[in-house]
């Protein structure tokens, strides 16, 4: 019969608390959002980290916590404000969510922060997990919480696959209920650095002595990727470039805005400026930049906005756009320079 985390004795759970919590006391990395407990900063990390590594979210955080140091500042923002310092992390609904709930915490709820994960769940943009996430660290609450790290810590652990309900109810059993922020931390920290999907450090792992695996577990194949190639033009008029905004109701980064995007066939004979890889979720993009004069876009210049950078660093850029210009800036090519990138 499958071993559950439920059947452990008492003896053997609090030497398993004992085993994470000591190690992750010892080993957790120093992430400035685990400074302090305060809720504005675990919602904001947590909301950032989702779907996106830690590296990428360090700088990102350092910028907005800067720009919007309390829930007051960001509720008090316009949208684009916020989209545009968010920009380069992709994803925008969360942004976007993030703000609204933002808006309900300071003005239906006199700026005081739900303190259970029940409550949090009724707020835009919040989960399952965050909501526990955000109630388990700053206020206390024993509620356990289950990303993809916790998950496979679990499924480990038990030696078996585990079902999306079942793996809650196991994060449940195991939880440490006097330090349940840190514990969850724990979890999320083994599975972030030590029980990894391909190479787990099985002797690095302070609960080894309770799991029923070893070594990586077989994965399915991957499906292969898609590979795409698109073509941007770089218009400039004295110091501005033109950039067009996406529709307000479009599907993906809605009113976001970015260089035109145009067909390989009518840049013959252009300059090209710059060659990037751009890579989301199961596509990878060979993006090619190339020099063109606003005479060859009649139609975009009517419908884009000729931006100068003092203008366009303040929008809401795709991170694409972003990349490019920042990619452009740093080679300094002739034509760039013009436009005072």
């Amino acid at each position: 019969m499958s071993r559950s985390a439920r059947s452990l004795n008492s003896a053997n759970m609090r030497r398993f608390h004992t085993a994470l919590l000591s190690w992750y006391d010892q080993h957790r990395r120093d992430l400035p959002w685990r400074r302090d407990l305060d809720p504005y900063h675990v919602w904001v990390s947590e909301i950032m980290l989702q779907q996106t590594r830690v590296a990428a979210v360090l700088d990102h955080y350092a910028r907005f916590m800067m720009r919007f140091p309390t829930v007051q500042s960001l509720a008090a923002a316009r949208e684009a404000s916020v989209l545009a310092i968010w920009s380069g992390l992709g994803y925008y609904h969360r942004a976007r969510r993030m703000h609204q709930a933002a808006k309900v915490i300071v003005n239906q709820r006199g700026g005081c922060f739900p303190r259970t994960a029940e409550k949090w769940a009724d707020l835009p943009g919040i989960g399952r997990y965050t909501a526990a996430a955000i109630a388990s660290i700053s206020f206390g609450e024993a509620v356990a919480v289950v990303d993809g790290n916790v998950a496979r810590v679990v499924e480990r652990l038990l030696g078996r696959p585990v079902g999306k309900e079942e793996t809650w109810l196991q994060a449940e059993a195991l939880l440490e209920a006097q330090r349940p922020g840190d514990f969850n931390q724990a979890m999320m920290e083994l599975g972030a650095t030590i029980c990894t999907p391909r190479a787990p450090q099985c002797l690095l792992c302070p609960v080894s002595a309770f799991c029923r695996s070893r070594g990586a577990a077989e994965t399915s194949p991957r499906s292969p990727r898609k590979r795409k190639q698109l073509s941007y033009a770089l218009a400039h008029k004295h110091s501005a470039i033109l950039l067009v905004q996406r529709p307000a109701d479009a599907s993906l980064m809605a009113g976001m805005w970015e260089l035109p995007l145009v067909g390989p066939g009518g840049l013959n004979g252009n300059e090209l400026l710059v060659q990037v890889r751009h890579s989301i979720t199961d596509t990878d993009y060979q993006i090619a930049v190339f020099a063109v004069s606003p005479l060859d876009l009649p139609d975009l210049e009517t419908a884009g906005r000729w931006l100068t950078r003092n203008q366009w660093e303040r929008l809401p850029l795709t991170g694409l756009t972003r990349k490019i210009l920042r990619r452009l800036q740093a080679e300094s090519k002739p034509k760039v320079a013009e436009s005072n990138l």
